[in-house]
């Protein structure tokens, strides 16, 4: 087999994905392996966009921003717009994790502060039944 390019299953070692991800990639158009009949052969060009797809879904992005940044690329522009566009769309989704962040902090809060009225009403109520006893 060429070294430059791997079957489905040496992706899915290299990458941690099932064969059923990398159908799911190549039928959205996000990958474009070569196909021998049934097989299918990814190239170095397969593996840099899967690294990217998996790096852009792990900080939230929507398969349509990845596929608007993987088309961007252009050789000849020295990856400008690609890593522009890519930067504008991390700040606004770190705005948005950081207001997650923010909402579920005060929901844990809030959650712990019901914890301790709870205790505190179970211990009374324990209280109130021993001593009726």
């Amino acid at each position: 087999m060429n070294t430059d390019t791997m079957t489905i299953r040496q992706m899915c070692d290299a990458f941690d994905v099932t064969p059923r991800t990398l159908r799911f990639y190549e039928a959205k158009e996000l990958l474009f392996p070569i196909r021998e009949g049934q097989k299918r052969l990814f190239t170095k060009r397969d593996r840099a966009r899967l690294k990217l797809i998996l790096r852009g879904k792990r900080f939230g992005f929507s398969l349509e921003e990845i596929r608007q940044l993987l088309n961007l690329y252009k050789k000849g522009q020295e990856q400008r717009t690609q890593i522009s566009r890519a930067y504008e769309i991390a700040c606004e989704r770190l705005a948005m994790l950081e207001a997650q962040r923010e909402e579920l902090t005060g929901a844990i809060d809030d959650l712990k502060d019901q914890l301790k009225w709870g205790e505190k009403m179970i211990a009374s109520l324990g209280q109130a039944r021993a001593a009726a006893e």
